[in-house]
């Protein structure tokens, strides 16, 4: 609770007063920390698709860092939001941004640690292990099981 922030309607990155989202905190269903449908999580999902994310690509943050404001998305983030569009049960949203994320890999199937939303290039290290990591955890969320394939 002392992580909620009422008056942004959202979970926030640090507990007792701090207004900043990080995407990180879509994690907490993953973590056994909130369930996936409580009414607070679905709140800081939709406040973080609204503030941090810029097409398919997800900013870990937008705060000010050692570095300055970040000009580009941390790939694996917007894994990250697929997993909770899913957990909060907006499969078929989840479904498009995963399709669209897909997009953004090399010839090879890579990804970056790092993608400029505005131009699409990579950025980091590469190949990424996280961003490649994101695409097995959703590709797992996301497959329809055995019983149901066609």
């Amino acid at each position: 609770a002392r992580a909620w922030n009422p008056r942004r309607r959202a979970l926030v990155a640090a507990l007792d007063g701090t207004d900043d989202l990080d995407a990180s905190l879509l994690l907490l269903p993953e973590l056994g920390l909130v369930d996936g449908h409580d009414p607070r999580f679905v709140d800081t999902v939709e406040a973080i698709g609204r503030e941090l994310r810029e097409g398919e690509l997800v900013f870990r943050y937008r705060h000010e860092d050692d570095f300055g404001r970040p000009e580009v998305a941390f790939t694996v983030c917007a894994f990250w939001y697929v997993n909770a569009l899913a957990s909060i049960g907006r499969v078929e949203e989840a479904r498009e941004q995963f399709e669209q994320l897909l997009k953004h890999r090399n010839h090879l199937g890579m990804l970056s640690e790092d993608i400029d939303p505005k131009t699409g290039q990579h950025w980091g290290n590469y190949p990424q292990t996280y961003s490649m990591v994101g695409i097995i955890s959703c590709a797992l969320r996301l497959s329809r099981s055995w019983e149901s394939a066609p």
